[in-house]
């Protein structure tokens, strides 16, 4: 089916290249145009998209293809395309790095080809001139069958410089490069130990930043862009079995969101919100007792950050303690679980009591403790999974839980068929879960129905 849908695929050579930065620049061009632009992120990250949602207004979803079966992800993708005339979509370290060695599984690469997607590639021009147009061509042969639409030079130091590698890049790749990014001072995103200060708690539209983006606008052939971004039909989707429209009518469901607990999928959002369910926001930090609710959801974040005044607020660890009494169905997620344990040991070595409802201690280290997608198998029914089942996430964390209760569920990572890690994790204690695992619940929205059954036992 032909539609009027413009998509591309921002992709660098690596890491830390700039990808963050330039598609923040790019997203506030488009906007600035009048268009309605969707951003989006391949892979788990929650602190790029929270960066696209505060440049655009518009919530930025991510695109991870560990959790999400292709049929899935792409009728997740159309859907919001229905509202959108161009999707930016941030590319995952290199172009072609993904989960081991295969350069088509859940790299950057593999997403620009299941979407149909061409791809833009940022290349870095410091201390560089012909060699960069080998760069390009490395990347163009590796996978002849991607389509490297566009190329745009980063850390440019002049006008002259730019014409150079333009020239060499052409010249040699027959691909068109679009334009260059300068180097600017002030041009940073401000870092910590997991990644990027989340947006909420930082300003873009500071001065320097108002400047890069008037500087892109001089610098990058937005209208070559468009024009090389136009695609001709969709992915094709399918939704999975959903919850039916009425599964959670009646019930009502408290998601902290706050400075320290903010990371949450817009997608797991919306599915929540086609059950029927009434969701309302409450702060750990700062509200002293909880909305009227049969559920709680406790996301990531940073709680460690935030400790002495959530273990000051004692008003609100008793309602919550209450309320897991009660049998209210609570679902914590990494920062969640820290929040819902028994005391958090800081970064500064000070221990803070908590809600002590998964009894056991979080301690903050100085490496990360466990990294990448890994699959979860529950060994008894837990609030999101019957025995046996098996949940695929995402775990990113410099703490590490010591718990005083068994765990529930066996977790494993494997990469290019290799078991390289086996642990347990996951704590279930009464009617609240928790654990270390960043899930999407489209991958099995049957999680959803387990919730909620667990809520409505409780009434």
């Amino acid at each position: 089916m032909a539609v009027d849908l413009h998509a591309f695929v921002l992709a660098g050579t690596g890491s830390g290249c700039g990808k963050t930065t330039v598609t923040l620049g790019l997203l506030s061009l488009m906007k600035k145009r009048g268009l309605r632009v969707q951003p989006c992120k391949v892979g788990p990250d929650y602190l790029d998209t929270g960066w696209h949602t505060a440049v655009c207004g518009t919530a930025s979803r991510n695109l991870d293809s560990f959790m999400l079966p292709v049929p899935v992800l792409n009728a997740l993708f159309c859907e919001q395309m229905q509202h959108a005339d161009i999707a930016v979509i941030e590319g995952v370290m290199g172009l072609y790095d993904g989960y081991g060695t295969d350069p088509d599984y859940c790299s950057t690469a593999a997403m620009a080809k299941q979407l149909g997607c061409p791809v833009i590639l940022l290349v870095d021009g410091k201390a560089v001139s012909t060699s960069i147009a080998a760069t390009v061509m490395g990347f163009q042969h590796f996978d002849p069958s991607l389509n490297i639409a566009g190329v745009i030079v980063n850390r440019v130091n002049s006008e002259s410089h730019y014409q150079l590698l333009k020239v060499a890049i052409e010249r040699y790749c027959s691909v068109p490069v679009l334009g260059y990014v300068p180097r600017m001072e002030g041009v940073a995103l401000p870092e910590r130990h997991l990644g990027l200060v989340t947006a909420r708690e930082s300003v873009i539209n500071q001065q320097p930043w108002q400047e890069f983006a008037e500087t892109l606008e001089r610098t990058l052939n937005i209208d070559a862009l468009l024009a090389l971004s136009q695609m001709d039909t969709q992915p094709v989707g399918e939704w999975p079995v959903l919850p039916a429209a009425d599964a959670g009518a009646g019930l009502t469901l408290a998601i902290a969101d706050d400075e320290a607990f903010n990371f949450y999928y817009p997608d797991n959002i919306t599915l929540l919100e086609r059950t029927g369910i009434n969701i309302v926001r409450f702060s750990p930090l700062h509200d002293s007792h909880l909305p009227d609710c049969q559920m709680i959801w406790l996301g990531g974040g940073y709680p460690e950050l935030h400790a002495e005044m959530l273990a000051s607020n004692t008003c609100m660890l008793a309602q919550l303690r209450s309320a897991h009494q009660r049998g209210v169905a609570i679902y914590a997620e990494c920062g969640g679980l820290m929040y819902l344990g028994s005391s958090l040991e800081d970064g500064n070595g000070d221990i803070w009591p908590m809600a002590d409802i998964i009894p056991g201690h979080s301690k903050m280290g100085k490496r990360l403790t466990r990294f990448g997608y890994c699959e979860a198998q529950a060994v008894q029914q837990t609030l999101l999974s019957a025995p046996g089942e098996v949940l695929r996430g995402h775990e990113f964390h410099y703490s590490d839980f010591t718990p005083e209760t068994p765990a529930v569920m066996d977790c494993r990572k494997v990469r290019d068929g290799k078991t390289l890690q086996a642990w347990s994790g996951g704590w279930q204690v009464g009617n609240t879960f928790a654990s270390y695992l960043h899930v999407h619940f489209a991958q099995r929205p049957e999680m959803l129905n387990h919730w909620l059954a667990a809520a409505r036992s409780a009434l």
